[in-house]
């Protein structure tokens, strides 16, 4: 076999987008997907959190656009993959679950509505994925961080079923259950009505409804169309 021809035999590195809403399950498709191609997992959730953590922790304004961009500049953030995830780097430090606590989870959720720092993310995020062989995550990838994407899919569910398994996720019990569940719609509400690169599905996106699907079913469905592109 010539070189041309094993070259030609070599499957092509797709660049793999999923975005849709809080609790539709693409933190954990995206995982286990990237895992069975050889990919790398590109969180874009983990990152808005890793820097909602900074600003936590330096006392920052979470509606100061400017500091808040100013405070990205001044970060390293890294993931590194594991076989049971990504490990989120801030400033070398790993807190990969600090990050998944409910006051960062609401703070990412504050300070990802801002253009300016949205601006940085995406480039940040381009650098990451730009050799492709990726799956990305999150609320914009298909529409804004990779629009020419080989694959696009958005995930979506029924809020009911989205806020149910957000708190067996984080085993939520009794009144605190009400209030998550309240957090839930008004993080739906920021990212679809905020100004830059509101939550929708990319023109070009396959639709995947997780509402009556099991995991391992909607996996299925992501791989057939993973195979038909490769």
């Amino acid at each position: 076999m010539n070189d041309r021809t094993q070259a030609d035999s070599t499957p092509r590195k797709l660049t793999i987008a999923i975005d849709g809403p809080a609790g539709a399950g693409k933190s954990t498709i995206a995982s286990r997907l990237a895992r069975k191609l050889g990919y790398v997992n590109l969180e874009s959730g983990a990152m808005y959190r890793a820097l909602a953590l900074k600003a936590i922790d330096r006392d920052a304004s979470f509606d100061d656009e400017d500091a808040l961009v100013k405070l990205a500049e001044n970060s390293r953030i890294q993931l590194e993959p594991t076989f049971g995830g990504n490990r989120t780097l801030l400033d070398g430090k790993d807190v990969s679950s600090r990050i998944r606590e409910r006051d960062v989870t609401e703070a990412a959720s504050r300070i990802s509505i801002h253009p300016k720092v949205r601006e940085w993310m995406v480039a940040r995020q381009r650098e990451m994925g730009a050799g492709g062989g990726v799956v990305m995550e999150g609320r914009d990838i298909g529409t804004q961080v990779f629009p020419h994407a080989d694959l696009k899919i958005f995930l979506d569910a029924d809020p009911v079923v989205r806020e149910q398994r957000r708190m067996e996720q984080q085993k939520i019990k009794g009144d605190v259950a009400a209030s998550v569940a309240a957090e839930l719609r008004e993080r739906d509400r920021r990212d679809r009505t905020r100004t830059a690169s509101p939550l929708v599905a990319a023109s070009d996106a396959v639709v995947i409804n997780s509402t009556a699907l099991s995991e391992d079913e909607v996996l299925a469905k992501v791989e057939e169309l993973v195979r038909e592109k490769s």
